[in-house]
């Protein structure tokens, strides 16, 4: 939920910053991959549900754009595991990492309207039946004209199956 919460002040400050642009036309596109060797997630429901610690390797991919055009500001950011395995410190059991998370957002340069959502599916896949870790959380925010916040909600829920 904190990682939410920034992406969604990161887009709110950046939209804010292009106000200032009007009708400039630019678009920009970043597509890399990013290792994230010694990445580390805890499963509850690991080692017969005493949990353990999982350490990752592999690469993030990670996808950015933002588009400013007639007035308006536009973006997604796309993050995906790509071989991203995992060992158990206390089992060695393996596990995999899958799923997405995606950010976009629009927005006014000229009256302050800004609309943002932000979709995870992530998932630690592990061997045999009930260690799998699944993240799930879906946020919207909307601020109409009048800079007031008048759409906003965060489902967020965490699983072991």
């Amino acid at each position: 939920m904190k990682t939410t919460k920034q992406a969604l002040a990161l887009l709110a400050v950046m939209a804010m910053i292009m106000i200032g642009a009007r009708s400039a036309k630019a678009a920009v596109t970043q597509n890399v991959s990013v290792d994230i060797t010694g990445f580390s997630v805890f499963i509850p429901c690991a080692n017969n549900g005493a949990g353990e610690l999982v350490i990752f390797t592999g690469n993030l991919h990670v996808l950015i754009s933002l588009t400013i055009n007639n007035n308006k500001v536009s973006g997604d950011q796309h993050f995906q595991p790509q071989g991203l395995t995992g060992t158990g410190t206390v089992t060695g059991d393996k596990y995999q990492a899958t799923g997405a998370t995606q950010t976009m957002f629009s927005g006014s340069l000229v009256n302050g309207q800004f609309e943002t959502t932000f979709v995870n599916n992530f998932r630690i896949i592990g061997q045999g039946t009930g260690n799998n870790f699944l993240v799930q959380e879906i946020a919207h925010e909307t601020i109409n004209v009048n800079c007031v916040l008048s759409v906003f909600f965060d489902d967020y829920s965490v699983n072991c199956k």
